[in-house]
């Protein structure tokens, strides 16, 4: 044999049998990192106003674009068949009380009269008891008509009332602030509960940003937390909002759990539909195995660390995960304070005894 491939073939032998390396302990820890998720950023409220009651619409008060106050007239309808109920239900109202009236009146003199005839019976002789009995039923009678007639202006009163909260229904006005996103009707057109929306109003003075957030990376999800976000159209400006609501459940189609969160948006720089990209917080549970990231050795069959044991290498298998600061997640039959060579490869085989190095900067002891 060659000399010169019989000395390298002894020093690989040698490096088989012996190498030195810096070993590292194996953490249990998390890392806390951020992912690029897109969101859409919705209305806090938003309504499509229709017609409650047929008519035709009379006046639009507002357009696209107009800021609304809560309680604003918006849309008034016109529907003159309800108008004439409104009158016949106030003359039905008052023909109730004319006759509760009357009945009331008749049932005072007929009382009048038995209460005359009561004490006329107190002399013996003066009347006959008969007489008195009958003015007593009579009485009676006309209070019973009193009091139903009562009840019958009661009924027209509720009736009229009903009404005229129906013809209120013809003015259409806004039941929340906001901003007028869509007009749908003009003066004329028929309006009705089916006929479709009149406007659109929406609620931007506060926003709600949904992200659809991977199903892996929904444990370090806590509400309160504030979320930093960036939008198309101020890309220099970072913005920020608050966890506020979790679904708590995974869509089976996506994989992903819907989160929102709350955008003030006093400024109106920010409007629905807006798609900004959001550096959503990933946070570990603090039970994973954390070894740096020159430790993992890759190689087209399997990816290992290299574990001391019992002076020697042993390569044990492990599955990387997220990567922070030079640190990697692991899942693999590791355990917290193992410890395994700093700079793994594939070139410190199954079995060699592990020399321990210095850390570098420092000096050997001294023999």
């Amino acid at each position: 044999m060659n000399p010169g491939k019989l000395l390298l073939s002894l020093v690989s032998a040698c490096a088989l049998f012996s190498q030195t390396v810096q070993m590292v302990k194996v953490e249990r820890g998390s890392l806390d990192r951020s992912i690029k998720l897109n969101g859409e950023i919705l209305p806090f409220q938003w309504a499509d106003l229709h017609a409650r009651v047929p008519g035709f619409v009379e006046k639009v008060l507002v357009d696209r674009g107009s800021v609304v106050r809560q309680g604003e007239l918006l849309v008034i309808i016109s529907a003159p068949e309800l108008e004439a109920q409104v009158s016949e239900a106030e003359a039905k109202a008052r023909a109730a009380e004319a006759t509760a009236a009357e009945a009331k009146a008749k049932a005072i003199a007929a009382q009048s009269t038995y209460n005359g005839l009561k004490e006329a019976a107190a002399t013996p002789g003066a009347i006959a008891g008969n007489e008195l009995v009958v003015a007593r039923q009579t009485a009676a009678a006309a209070w019973d008509v009193a009091n139903s007639a009562e009840a019958s202006v009661l009924a027209a009163k509720a009736s009229l009332m009903a009404v005229r909260k129906i013809q209120e229904y013809l003015n259409i006005t806004a039941p929340f602030a906001g901003v007028v996103t869509e007009r749908l009707v003009h003066p004329g057109a028929l309006a009705g509960p089916n006929t479709g929306p009149l406007l659109r109003l929406e609620q931007i003075s506060r926003l709600r940003l949904v992200v659809a957030v991977p199903e892996a990376n929904t444990s370090g999800t806590r509400i309160g937390a504030k979320v930093p976000f960036r939008v198309a159209a101020f890309p220099t400006r970072i913005f920020d909002a608050p966890v506020a609501r979790i679904a708590r459940s995974v869509d089976p189609k996506t994989r992903t759990m819907s989160v929102e969160l709350d955008v003030a948006n006093a400024s109106a720089l920010l409007a629905p539909g807006m798609y900004p990209e959001v550096n959503w917080p990933v946070r570990s549970d603090g039970r994973m195995m954390l070894v740096p990231a020159t430790s993992v050795v890759r190689t087209s069959e399997r990816v290992f660390v290299i574990r001391a044991k019992n002076g020697r290498a042993e390569w044990v298998d492990v599955e990387p995960g997220a990567n922070q600061a030079g640190r990697t997640e692991v899942f693999g039959d590791l355990s917290a304070g193992d410890l395994i060579v700093r700079n793994g490869s594939d070139e410190i085989r199954q079995g060699t005894v592990l020399n321990v190095a210095a850390p570098p900067g420092t000096r050997p002891r001294a023999r």
